[in-house]
């Protein structure tokens, strides 16, 4: 039981942040180099969230790790996602992309992003839309990984820059549009 503990204490230190890229990556680096980025596993919650709507706010409850995770909305498909605010952008693995109708080519595999578990190639791509309950933005940023390399979806930057505001405390996280 102790190594089970273990286990899942480095495993979700591990596993939390997503590619640390900038905007202008392709201007200023066409080899498509990202040497200081970082990335983040998602896991299976220990316990699940709660989130509800309060007016235009959408408020998610930490699960027993304290992390945000709620049901998102990708191209009108539902996906579970962890809020990462550490995360430049949002991150998808390459299994979750497929079913929410993304498909990306290996030539689109042209970034290279410094993770905790080594290098690993990610192809960008414009999400339509972005909804989590009443909050909906559009054309936002991601990165597909491979699925050894991300668990899951991290909802990073490239999201939340995009909202009125978004604030943790006493447990919750408030996301306003």
């Amino acid at each position: 039981m102790m190594r089970i503990i273990l286990l899942a204490t480095v495993v979700s230190g591990i596993a939390v942040s997503v590619p640390k890229i900038a905007a202008d990556n392709e201007k200023n680096n066409p080899s498509g180099q990202i040497s200081q980025s970082r990335q983040r596993v998602l896991t299976p919650a220990a316990s699940a969230t709660v989130s509800y709507t309060s007016g235009r706010d959408v408020v998610l409850e930490a699960d027993s790790r304290g992390h945000y995770v709620g049901t998102f909305k990708i191209n009108g498909r539902k996906i579970d996602g962890l809020i990462d605010t550490g995360a430049t952008a949002v991150a998808i693995n390459r299994s979750s992309a497929r079913k929410l109708g993304i498909w990306v080519t290996p030539g689109m595999f042209k970034y290279r992003i410094s993770t905790a578990n080594g290098s690993v190639r990610a192809a960008r791509v414009k999400l339509r839309t972005v909804e989590l309950r009443s909050i909906r933005v559009r054309d936002v940023e991601a990165y597909v990984l491979d699925d050894k390399s991300l668990g899951g979806m991290l909802v990073g930057m490239s999201f939340l820059n995009r909202l009125k505001s978004f604030q943790a405390r006493d447990g919750k996280l408030i996301l306003k549009r």
